[in-house]
């Protein structure tokens, strides 16, 4: 099976929401686990690696949580398709990066994806929409205590699960939530929110993780300590934290609704006139307006654009999904124009921002 026949298509991806979406689009755990007796990824030779790769995929596809699921080596994807995977945080981009040797796992509604020969042999993650965290951390324990029974992690009495990484060690758990903080932004709070929580001993970052950007007002917040407390501690203290955020963001909403609403709706106004009428929008421009234009669907603004619309446009106007959307590999300057067309037409028979004086 290729895997564009095996993806969600992106319409029902979007339709998907979750408790609390208005802020948290999704909540995400991962668990790094390395085998026992065998080099880490970083320190194998290549033959090593493909001995471990197939020593690991046939108990993971064949878990029960894997059923009916999608299996392939990552020499056997195309570059696009790689991509395409990284635009829905199904993979890392350095996961993309990889080839023979290295492998991947989806279940059937791409909530559940294990990365083999990562940095570390296994790099699992379970992935729901909105505020599930506590959720979506009893998705990944169940699996993971079922892989336990047919592979021997690398563990030690003191230090917990061994990972290729120090940061990683102990629990090996990062626990994190996306976070769409538009108000934040708008009331030049996110800084401050940011330094908070960064005190607090988490780590906030861009769309893609580490080192990016956060575009559309998108954030990540997950823990650090992954040392020295239980998984159960570490999934309470991030709860606790994503709450007060959600609380943080609305409150701004709310003042800017009450306080400064011309800006706020000159803002939003200015989003939908742009996307619905440019015909060139590069792939900031577009997250950068969407968010906007999201933020005035939830502060009910249009009559008669859904979230799930915005939420697909999120997704369909990143390179590869646009790519694939055409079916052609396009240049940086051909992808903006493409990308201006779609947003035109799907924002086309749309009513646009309506605000009561």
């Amino acid at each position: 099976m290729e895997l564009l026949d095996f993806l969600t298509p992106s319409d029902e991806l979007s339709a998907s929401g979750g408790p609390e979406d208005h802020v948290v689009l999704s909540s995400r755990v991962r668990l790094a686990r390395n085998i026992s007796g065998v080099p880490f990824p970083g320190r194998a030779k290549k033959a090593s690696r493909e001995e471990t790769c197939a020593a690991i995929k046939p108990p993971v596809s064949g878990a029960s949580a894997m059923r009916g699921g999608f299996s392939t080596g990552m020499g056997d994807l195309k570059a696009l398709d790689k991509q395409l995977l990284v635009e829905r945080h199904l993979i890392s981009r350095e996961h993309a990066a990889k080839g023979g040797g290295s492998a991947l796992v989806l279940n059937k509604d791409e909530t559940l994806s294990v990365m083999v020969n990562e940095e570390d042999h296994l790099r699992m993650q379970a992935l729901l929409p909105g505020m599930q965290i506590k959720q979506v951390w009893q998705k990944m324990d169940r699996f993971d205590t079922s892989l336990e029974k047919k592979l021997e992690y690398a563990f030690d009495a003191s230090y917990g699960y061994l990972t290729a990484c120090p940061t990683n060690l102990g629990t090996g758990i990062r626990v994190s939530a996306m976070l769409h903080l538009p108000g934040l932004v708008l009331t030049d709070q996110v800084n401050q929110i940011v330094q908070a929580v960064t005190k607090l001993g988490h780590a906030v970052r861009g769309l893609y993780g580490e080192g990016t950007e956060a575009l559309g007002h998108i954030f990540q917040v997950s823990n650090q300590m992954t040392l020295g407390e239980s998984e159960a501690d570490i999934i309470e203290r991030i709860h606790k934290v994503v709450l007060q955020i959600i609380e943080h963001e609305s409150n701004a909403r709310a003042t800017l609704q009450q306080g400064k609403p011309k800006e706020l709706f000159n803002h939003i106004g200015r989003a939908y006139g742009v996307l619905a009428n440019a015909h060139i929008v590069s792939s900031k421009e577009s997250m950068n307006q969407l968010s906007l234009i999201r933020l005035g669907v939830k502060l009910g603004v249009f009559e008669d654009l859904e979230t799930s619309v915005v939420d697909e446009l999120f997704l369909v106007t990143q390179p590869a999904h646009l790519q694939q959307l055409v079916g052609e590999k396009l240049s940086g300057e051909e992808r903006d124009v493409q990308r201006a067309d779609l947003l035109r037409s799907r924002l086309s028979g749309m009513q646009g921002p309506k605000v009561s004086e």
